[in-house]
């Protein structure tokens, strides 16, 4: 792994992937655009855009920043017996499970006393939760698949693994926050 730690060289590894990230979340802000009727009909939709995101994408840093940090103490194999990486995973999930839910009750309840809610709180949490779990598998896939070609690329996984995953994350929360609401509304 490289150990040039100068602006230069952190530059010319971030550079090219904050450019393509920032095209990424123009997709994303279209894909959003796209459920713009959705999201006015129900308010409550549009709270949880958001936290939706920013919680995947939170989840992904987590693991990103665990990861790494077995990386740099040498304890970490990307073979899928570590327990380590295992372990990691399994709490990524677990988290997605306990909070996704709090998410969702807290979106409705905002939205009650903000506007009026037109969805039953029930259908707020199925959908925040159902998101939810699907978001946190791709961001222990993506988080695993990011740190893995670092590793391979000789990049410090603290320098390109959490822009990458909170912005995918990002997108990728968009499109399956309205999978999910196409599947259960």
């Amino acid at each position: 792994m490289s150990t040039e730690w100068t602006v230069r060289a952190i530059s010319r590894a971030m550079l090219p992937v904050l450019l393509v990230l920032t095209l990424v979340e123009v997709g994303s802000g279209l894909v959003l655009g796209s459920f713009e009727a959705q999201l006015l009909e129900y308010p409550t939709l549009l709270a949880l855009v958001p936290v939706t995101i920013g919680t995947a994408g939170n989840l992904g840093s987590i693991l990103a920043a665990r990861l790494s940090t077995a990386f740099h103490l040498g304890t970490l194999s990307f073979d899928p017996r570590d327990e380590t990486l295992a372990g990691n995973a399994v709490a990524t999930l677990a988290l997605a499970v306990s909070i996704f839910p709090v998410v969702g009750i807290g979106a409705w309840g905002l939205t009650a006393l903000a506007s009026g809610v037109r969805l039953a709180p029930e259908t707020v949490v199925a959908i925040s939760l159902t998101s939810g779990i699907a978001l946190a598998v791709l961001a222990v896939g993506v988080t695993l698949t990011v740190t893995y070609v670092a590793y391979r690329f000789r990049l410090d996984p603290d320098d390109v693994v959490i822009p990458i995953v909170t912005n995918t994350c990002d997108v990728l929360g968009v499109v399956v926050l309205f999978a999910t609401v196409q599947l259960l509304l």
